[in-house]
């Protein structure tokens, strides 16, 4: 309990020092640094090496003792020097498979100072020895592995470095606003045909005679009314939709409802694989998901389009700021019914 309630304390007092942003300037304010293991024996040396002059009185032990100890000072200023006015943006979040890595593309510039040997990492993937001149910058491509579709954010980056000696460590974070795309994973979709071609719905949307530029097909959510057949629904009850585009063949519709009894994230993983089917054969298709259409297209940012529709369905994207504290929410809202009065 006590370590939960450190730990949460903890990650207020950060997340106060670091807002989340795509840019963050490193200063003194939200720069950490401690010892490495290699720092703590080294500071242990120099306690044993202290105690054994003072107990001896030699001044030779007294002199190697203070000469140590002036480097392991003088590293702790270089070491903190190494990311103080340093610079760590987030150019772009990247798009992938789910289960795959997502690139983020990071872009560090050094300030006055030099900044060498620089570990960037997140989780298990790590960018060492990245080194930056003085007024220069440097891009590098983060692998952020995901493990589901949808918004892929990393909490925080960590930025660190060890230069010059290793005995401390000085670190900070980068916690970013933007998100990255994880694409449904694609499975090989069963051999079921769009509920959108079935039924008699579909024999009245076959095109008839006198209507050969029209491709005929029922009304789905998201069609403009304007290429509502009116005068074939006061006679037929059917709403049917023209598509004026007959001379390039019937466009493929993709549907999420066709695939009766299969799981929601199964149902998109095949729409997934047959996107990709759709786009490498350069067919035209559109696609049809709950509360979303997608009309007909053909090329592979058509294919891009509906893949990032598939994998932020039924996800929402995640906050760009923090949520408030307690409290804080009822005194903005006060302020605009005041104004008003």
């Amino acid at each position: 309990m006590l370590k939960r309630t450190f730990i949460n304390s903890w990650q207020r007092w950060v997340h106060r020092r670091i807002p989340r942003s795509d840019t963050q300037v490193f200063t003194q304010k939200n720069i950490f640094i401690v010892p490495t293991s290699v720092g703590v024996v080294f500071g242990v040396l120099l306690l044993i090496l202290l105690i054994t002059g003072i107990n001896y009185q030699n001044s030779l032990i007294y002199l190697m003792t203070f000469v140590l100890g002036t480097v392991f000072v003088g590293a702790m200023h270089q070491t903190h020097r190494n990311l103080s006015g340093l610079t760590l943006s987030l150019t772009r979040a990247g798009e992938g498979t789910a289960g795959d890595e997502i690139p983020f593309y990071l872009r560090l510039c050094a300030g006055k100072n030099q900044s060498l040997a620089i570990t960037v990492s997140v989780d298990d993937s790590r960018l060492e020895q990245i080194h930056i001149p003085a007024g220069g910058y440097k891009d590098v491509v983060l692998p952020v592995h995901s493990s589901h579709r949808g918004y892929l954010r990393p909490d925080k980056i960590r930025i660190e470095t060890r230069f010059p000696f290793g005995l401390l460590k000085a670190w900070s974070w980068l916690r970013p606003s933007s998100a990255g795309i994880a694409f449904p994973r694609p499975l090989i979709a069963p051999d079921v045909g769009s509920s959108n071609d079935d039924g008699p719905e579909s024999q009245s949307a076959i095109p008839r005679a006198g209507q050969d530029n029209a491709d005929l097909r029922p009304w789905r959510e998201g069609d403009l009314s304007q290429r509502v057949m009116w005068k074939r629904f006061a006679r037929s009850g059917q709403m049917i939709v023209a598509d004026w585009q007959g001379e390039q063949g019937s466009p493929h519709w993709l549907d999420f409802n066709s695939f009766p009894g299969a799981d929601a994230e199964f149902r998109l993983s095949y729409l997934a694989w047959l996107v990709a089917d759709r786009v490498q054969k350069g067919t035209k298709f559109g696609l049809h998901l709950p509360g979303e259409v997608i009309e007909p297209d053909s090329g592979a940012v058509h294919g891009e389009r509906c893949l990032r529709a598939l994998a932020v369905w039924g996800e929402k994207p995640p906050r760009e700021h923090d949520a408030l504290a307690f409290g804080t929410r009822q005194a903005l809202d006060i302020k605009p019914l005041r104004a008003s009065k």
